[in-house]
């Protein structure tokens, strides 16, 4: 019983014991609790705690991370990803895993966006809600973080991220709230950085109105290590615990408010209880959990969802490759990949496959390699690498070219400031194509890179980052072995300065400005008519697919569109559909379409099937700022279909009524709003008599936008006469 408990256990359970460990509750007979990173494989440290991974963890499954799980679209199969992680999570001991993280990638230059799944709220939320359903389907917590608005590693400690309610609702609030609805993970995380001049760790709109009186919240909110910078009035706001532990200096300061009367002892209790209910579950799964999990088995489906990430980003005609192409590949991420992001969540893999020996074990013969460049800065490149791996082009039929970007250009705790591949690595790529003009650009990377010479070479595979198992996996999509069924979830540009937030990112002392608002991403691009590199959900195959007989039906759950998708090639494969919606003639500001929905199908040469895409109506309202309300606007709905952002091949149109209240009119109200109630022109006509006529499309036209309390001081007729008039409008 709660009522047991002193509060002096309640109060150091609000804090962590260590880095990683909550505090026993003795009278409670609550032992402690290991919280530890993920969220694409669990770090759990084997020795002294070290949050930045430089000491050895225990070996565990390395998962392809978001930025390669995200290019499935596959619901399926991240929540099986995410019972395996669950499994290995309970099997090593740990109660909660820290992860997913569903921020926004805001900007491809954000040091951490190979965490995120994309650019979308709503494909990030669909995913991340799979793999907590997943996780926690194993009887251990997940941890949605960081909440909320941080999508730079710069400063991000301190940053304020300085962005309107409406951009903040629909954009960044939006996966978050998508996830604790549908999956309500144990635990949210609270991130390091201010939201419109607020600590995140202080803010109560976020973590006490939003997150549990608005969506419902039952687990605990848990800082970000090292987050909390008062622990009286993150409590106060709604957060619960703080990690990882102070040495008590947080619960002294907690005791000394409560004995001042300046902290309500049920506030205590409350947090206390929230912590207590989850810890609970973790301890009953933990006491009967075995200590060990299926390695070999959870290897295969690391490769699995690995070759599901890859996305073909062009190709002309080249692969797959046939077996007896005499190959030769270069770049040293075939033989030392990097298949995992740098920081906090670098997993200790049971094992790791590379390209090189699988593409060698395909070959059936021993495969030419130079590794051209090293991978690390601090390993110099052996004197005339680049003249090898120029040799060992020259001769053969195909070059399998591995590039990307190494830990050094991106990792947790700093941004990018370019996109460019490295020079070394472009100036080797050029000489190769002096050469041979049979090149296929594999990529290794965990965001978006431009690429200047995608319409040189024979095709560009985009691997991200795929795991422990990523290496045959790659493989295998090279030889055909696997259809790549990848979609790119972020739009690759042609150049950094296309990119919406390039002149508000990452701000600087005074804060980092949201000035792109509402359009992020493919929705920046498009609003703009810019054109770029690769679209918002581009991903090629190995055949093609038909769509026909869109139908777009309503109902008061939402809209369903209906489209018959046929595989057209000469093999198997699976497409991803994506449902895109434009709201025609808005009266408020839209990006012209957005994500709305989307589903797969695998279908056999000639075979089709019916895929069905359910939106429901809250993926349909907007954020009016005037109502503090979601909204669904009256008007017409255009649900596109296709296979990217910019490849749609079906359209149909719905007329929805909405749920947009009436506006009450006033002095506040302009011209334009009050001349478009019934009867407003005959009950003005005497007010702008001095103006002209009230019927005058020109006079309309130059008051339209002039508050009512103006017109009336300008017409002397005056404020209260005028005020009776328009209230007679309301009805």
């Amino acid at each position: 019983m709660t009522n047991d408990v002193p509060l002096s256990s309640k109060i150091a359970l609000t804090g962590g014991a260590d880095f990683w460990n909550t505090h026993a509750v003795d009278e409670a007979d609550l032992p402690q609790v290991m919280l530890t990173d993920g969220p694409h494989g669990v770090r759990k440290q084997a020795t002294s705690a070290d949050h930045l991974g430089l000491a050895d963890a225990v070996p565990a499954t390395c998962f392809p991370p978001a930025v390669g799980l995200s290019t499935t679209w596959d619901r399926d199969l991240v929540e099986r990803v995410g019972v395996a992680l669950g499994a290995e999570t309970a099997a090593l001991g740990v109660g909660v895993l820290l992860g997913p993280g569903v921020n926004i990638k805001r900007d491809p230059r954000c040091g951490r966006n190979f965490e995120y799944f994309s650019e979308d709220p709503h494909v990030s939320g669909e995913l991340a809600a799979a793999l907590v359903r997943g996780i926690q389907s194993q009887g251990v917590g997940t941890s949605l973080k960081h909440y909320a608005a941080n999508n730079q590693e710069t400063d991000r400690m301190r940053r304020d991220s300085q962005v309107d309610m409406r951009t903040l609702r629909e954009i960044y609030l939006r996966a978050f709230g998508k996830v604790v609805r549908s999956a309500q993970p144990w635990t949210v995380m609270c991130s390091y950085n201010k939201v419109n001049g607020v600590q995140a760790a202080e803010h109560h709109f976020l973590l006490t109105e939003v997150l549990r009186d608005e969506w419902g919240f039952e687990g605990f909110v848990v800082s970000d290590w090292g987050a909390v910078r008062d622990r009286v009035a993150s409590l106060k706001a709604g957060l619960d615990l703080q990690m990882p532990g102070d040495g008590g200096y947080g619960a002294e300061l907690v005791r000394q408010a409560v004995d001042a009367g300046e902290l309500d002892e049920d506030t205590i209790t409350t947090a206390y209880e929230r912590i207590e209910r989850v810890l609970r579950r973790a301890c009953a799964t933990l006491a009967d959990a075995p200590d060990s999990f299926d390695v070999d088995g959870h290897h295969a489906l690391a490769r699995e969802a690995a070759a599901s990430s890859i996305t073909l980003l062009t190709n002309d005609g080249i692969l797959p490759l046939v077996r007896q192409a005499r190959v030769a590949v270069v770049g040293e991420f075939a033989r030392t990949p990097r298949y995992q992001g740098a920081g906090s969540s670098r997993v200790n893999p049971t094992r790791l496959d590379n390209a090189l020996d699988a593409i060698t074990a395909l070959a059936g013969a021993e495969v030419p390699f130079a590794p051209g460049f090293t991978t690390v800065p601090t390993h110099p490149v052996p004197e005339g690498s680049h003249d090898e791996a120029v040799a060992v082009a020259r001769d053969a039929e195909v070059v399998l070219f591995f590039g990307g970007l190494g830990e050094n250009h991106e990792s947790e705790g700093y941004d990018r400031t370019s996109l460019e591949l490295p020079s070394e690595q472009l100036r080797l790529l050029e000489d190769i194509l002096e050469v041979n003009s049979n090149v296929v650009v594999v990529l290794s990377n965990g965001s978006s890179v431009v690429l200047p010479f995608a319409h040189r070479v024979r095709a560009v595979v985009e691997g991200w980052l795929l795991g422990q198992a990523g290496g045959p996996a790659i493989a295998d999509v090279l030889y055909g072995v696997v259809n790549p069924s990848g979609k790119i979830t972020e739009t690759i540009p042609h150049r950094l300065e296309d990119v919406p937030s390039y002149l508000n990112f990452p701000g600087d002392a005074s804060g980092v400005r949201y000035g792109e608002g509402l359009f992020v991403g493919y929705r920046g691009y498009d609003a703009a008519e810019k054109s770029v590199a690769f679209p918002f959900g581009h991903g090629l195959s190995y055949t093609t697919f038909a769509y026909a007989d869109l139908t777009v039906t309503r109902s008061d759950a939402g809209v369903t569109a209906t489209v018959r998708v046929t595989n057209t090639g000469e093999v198997p494969g699976r497409e991803v559909v994506q449902a895109y919606v434009a709201v025609l003639g808005s009266r408020v500001t839209r990006p012209p379409k957005e994500l709305k929905g989307f589903a797969s199908v695998t279908l056999e040469p000639g075979a089709s099937e019916t895929v069905v895409i359910e939106i429901p109506l809250e993926e349909l309202a907007y954020w009016s700022v005037e109502h503090s309300a979601w909204l669904v606007e009256p008007a017409t709905y255009l649900v596109e279909v296709g296979s990217s952002s910019r490849d749609l091949r079906a359209a149909a149109s719905v007329e929805l009524t909405g749920n947009v209240p009436r506006t009450r009119l006033s002095l506040e109200s302009t011209m334009a709003e009050i001349l478009a109630a019934p009867g407003a022109s005959d009950m003005l006509a005497q007010a702008m008599a001095g103006f002209g006529s009230v019927d005058d499309p020109d006079i309309q036209k130059m008051f339209a936008d002039i508050p009512a309390f103006a017109l009336a001081d300008m017409s002397g007729m005056g404020r209260r006469e005028f005020a009776e008039i328009v209230e007679s409008l309301n009805g």
